[in-house]
């Protein structure tokens, strides 16, 4: 799929692509054509393993790195993601800590007309950071009281105990000490910690979890607080850089010059962790589905021209992808596509969507295995450590919200599979299931 994708752009670059500068697509005779694709989604997803596939299968068929000039956003390190994938055994690359970019080029030949450059740019940040865009629209004070309602939930409360007692012995109006800031900041830290290795995804500040590069700046050091004392005020102003930096570093690097997007979940994992998380990550992606900017905003375009800059790009095409669906056998993942439509809200009118269940880096093979007396389709690969192939059927996929009952019946959990190996070290492609169709959404239209 990703050869005809590869082919597809070639033959049909001159009918149009978006540029830089512009809003949709347009025919651009003469100056290079760009395609701009954010790549986001919730922690562990796998954004890394998508990008560095998607990378590699292009690489296979003409396309090459191209530089990123004078950009800020640091480059995505496709080489050594690679030979992570490559090496013997083969091992899942690093998870990036940063906004990356990784951008692909080739030149397309016209005829008799001069050959076009065609560029793709793809924008890369972490899974935790996509958490904290809802933040952008809220007062430290309403931040506060709907995360201390998720922690008081039955769900999480054991877990948020030492955190929550904490809290208790603070004053409502407590003096603005510093250590007393620094103490909740580590209890609340080590909360979250323990939170994601339960599998929830629903996590503030996503920085707590996953640090930027560098010295850590003092407004880090902030937690959910009711109070409305000198405390209270200095948490706020913390609270209050912080979201600043996200807008800065974050949400305007990211989608200023972005107008389509891929999101990815890791849904089955959600389905093994249980009823819980599996509705933290539904309420997680729709949280941060709800802050991406999918209408034109007069506001903001009037902010831009003001400042001598063009007005930032509306999301126009999102595609959300259900990843590690070669864990389920093949006629399972028509379910769980469905299901991550079902997970997923609409984003509004003009705005296209597609969804998808996809395996960006496949680790097993379909067989079919006899269980209890009868035959099941299942999957099999090589655990990460083990020599041997390791035969798995977690269960059946549901295409719909799953209703109370099912989890009565626990969705069995899944082997941590390696990486399949690699031909020529990859200089051939990655294996997947589903990248190249989803490509085919994202670029259809202006092809």
């Amino acid at each position: 799929m990703l050869a005809e994708l590869s082919n597809r752009l070639q033959r049909l670059a001159a009918a149009g692509l978006p540029s830089q500068s512009g809003g949709g697509p347009v025919a651009w005779p003469f100056s290079s054509a760009v395609v701009r694709i954010g790549v986001t989604g919730l922690s562990r997803a796998g954004k890394t393993a998508f990008l560095t596939s998607v990378a590699a299968g292009l690489l296979a068929r003409r396309f090459a790195l191209a530089p990123v000039g004078a950009s800020e956003v640091p480059v995505f390190d496709q080489a050594r993601h690679l030979a992570s994938l490559a090496a013997d055994p083969p091992s899942w690359p690093e998870r990036t800590n940063a906004v990356s970019l990784l951008a692909l080029t080739a030149r397309v030949p016209r005829g008799v007309l001069p050959a076009r450059q065609l560029r793709l740019e793809f924008l890369d940040y972490p899974g935790e950071w996509l958490i904290d865009l809802p933040m952008l629209r809220q007062p430290f004070a309403s931040w506060s009281a709907a995360t201390l309602r998720r922690l008081a939930a039955p769900e999480t409360a054991g877990m948020a105990g030492p955190f929550l007692a904490f809290l208790d012995g603070v004053p409502a109006k407590a003096a603005g000490d510093e250590a007393l800031a620094h103490a909740g900041a580590r209890l609340y830290r080590e909360l979250l910690g323990r939170l994601r290795d339960r599998g929830l995804a629903f996590l503030q500040p996503g920085r707590h979890l996953m640090p930027a590069p560098g010295p850590e700046p003092p407004w880090l050091a902030f937690f959910p607080f009711a109070g409305a004392g000198a405390l209270q005020a200095l948490l706020a102003s913390r609270y209050d850089a912080y979201v600043e930096a996200v807008r800065r570093d974050l949400a305007s690097p990211l989608f200023a010059d972005v107008d389509r997007l891929v999101i990815l979940a890791d849904v089955l994992s959600a389905l093994h962790a249980g009823s819980a998380a599996f509705a933290d990550m539904r309420a997680a992606l729709g949280a941060a589905s709800g802050s991406l900017r999918w209408t034109f905003s007069w506001l903001e375009a009037a902010s831009a021209l003001a400042t001598l800059r063009l007005p930032p790009r509306v999301i126009t095409r999102v595609a959300f992808a259900a990843t590690k669906a070669d864990h389920v056998a093949d006629r399972q993942r028509g379910n769980l596509a469905a299901l991550m439509g079902a997970l997923t809200p609409v984003p509004g009118a003009g705005v296209k969507t597609g969804h998808f269940a996809i395996a960006s880096v496949r680790c097993t093979e379909d067989f079919v295995w006899t269980l209890d007396g009868r035959p099941v389709s299942a999957v099999r690969g090589r655990v990460l450590g083990q020599q041997v192939m390791t035969r798995s059927y977690p269960g059946e996929v549901p295409d719909r919200v799953p209703e109370a009952d099912f989890w009565e019946h626990p969705f069995l959990a899944l082997p941590d599979f390696e990486p399949m190996r690699l031909e020529g070290g990859g200089r051939t492609g990655v294996p997947n299931i589903g990248v190249g169709h989803l490509l085919d959404f994202l670029l259809d239209d202006v092809l």
